[in-house]
């Protein structure tokens, strides 16, 4: 089962709620993306934690409905 981007999007605010997003299907399967979320949330926090915080937004989502996410995290 697929993920719809605006699904991924909505969890992720949840969590973040200041976040920008860009989402790119990269394969155009709704199940491998490419987002780009720039968050205040993310200042002075590594990159690794930045993505487990993507990470801990999006649950049990993250390799069921959602096969693959790469991310690209950025400060404001």
């Amino acid at each position: 089962m697929a993920i719809q981007s605006d699904e991924i999007i909505k969890l992720i605010k949840i969590k973040i709620p200041d976040a920008e997003i860009k989402i790119d299907d990269l394969k155009g399967d709704n199940n491998h993306y490419h987002a780009t979320i720039k968050s205040k949330m993310f200042n002075g926090v590594p990159k690794v934690q930045q993505h487990q915080m993507v990470y801990s937004a999006l649950g049990s989502k993250m390799g069921n409905e959602l096969h693959a996410l790469m991310l690209t995290t950025l400060t404001v």
